[in-house]
């Protein structure tokens, strides 16, 4: 049974019996696997652990420099929109700014897909730098809700960072008048950017049961940013659905038209390249 069919999601009980029951308050102990003596989920998984272990220094610093390169450029960028403003545009930040919440959010599921269907950890540099959390995700998901800021949010600022570089670069150097007839695509990059930066963190709250701001589950339970219960159905093995997780709205008409597994067939087909093996790999690693 699929976790969703043709965009609507399966039963909530089947949901609850095939993923990890990350709302128990009994720091997650999880389920025995079908073999009886290896936990299904969760930090003493030993795919889980071993995963957690290749986090380095290296990739600690990589974050540190991310975080610290876009917050400044955010604040740059945001400041020069300010100063350009004019209530003539009022409408184009609106509709920039939805229009920009909905692109982060595709680009959410696009990275997500593609970072949980394809490569492996062994791939040099991007393996264990970049695909090794979305390993180490799918077999503990609640690791997340234990990283602290940087490493919740470092690779997505170091993603902003070029586009945002290049928008303070044309503040810097395009006149007012070019500036005023480039507003409202300045104002989507920037909203883009924004939303791409707090993705993770969106994440991070939708694996959180217990102790979120109350302004952070009014958003989740009225879907402005990714709810909980929604993100739940990407949990389910094997992982090939809901990737989109800024705000989800994207999944609905994704799943509609079976997006995420027509781009697979074709890929395979083409390159004969088996979705989510290495996922698997690590799924059923045991001590």
């Amino acid at each position: 049974m699929a976790a969703s069919e043709g965009g609507v999601a399966a039963d909530p009980s089947y949901i609850q019996q095939n993923s990890m029951p990350e709302d128990d308050p009994n720091k997650n102990e999880q389920p025995l696997s079908v073999e009886g003596n290896q936990p299904r989920w969760g930090p003493q998984h030993a795919g889980a652990k071993e995963l957690a272990n290749l986090y380095s220094g290296g990739k600690r610093l990589q974050e540190i420099l991310s975080v610290g390169m876009c917050f400044p450029l955010l604040a740059a960028t945001f400041g020069f929109l300010c100063y350009h403003f004019q209530w003539d545009n009022s409408l184009a930040i609106l509709l920039s700014a939805v229009a920009g919440i909905v692109t982060a959010d595709f680009f959410s599921g696009l990275v997500h897909w593609g970072a949980d269907t394809w490569g492996s950890i062994d791939v040099p540099v991007v393996g264990k730098n970049f695909l090794r959390p979305f390993r180490e995700h799918h077999i503990d998901p609640t690791a997340i809700t234990r990283h602290d800021f940087i490493e919740t949010n470092g690779d997505n600022c170091l993603l902003t960072v070029l586009p945002l570089a290049y928008q303070v670069y044309k503040f810097v150097t395009l006149s007012p008048l070019e500036i005023h007839n480039s507003y409202m695509w300045e104002c989507f990059i920037f909203f883009v950017a924004f939303f791409v930066m707090l993705t993770n963190q969106i994440h991070k709250w939708s694996h959180t049961y217990f102790g979120l701001p109350r302004w952070v589950t009014f958003l989740q339970d009225y879907h402005l940013i990714l709810p909980r219960k929604h993100h739940r159905i990407h949990h389910v093995s094997p992982h090939e659905t809901y990737y989109c997780i800024t705000t989800g709205w994207v999944n609905y008409p994704l799943e509609m038209v079976n997006f995420w597994c027509r781009l697979e067939e074709l890929i395979t087909a083409v390159t004969g390249a088996k979705p989510r093996a290495d996922d698997m790999m690590w799924a059923k690693k045991s001590d």
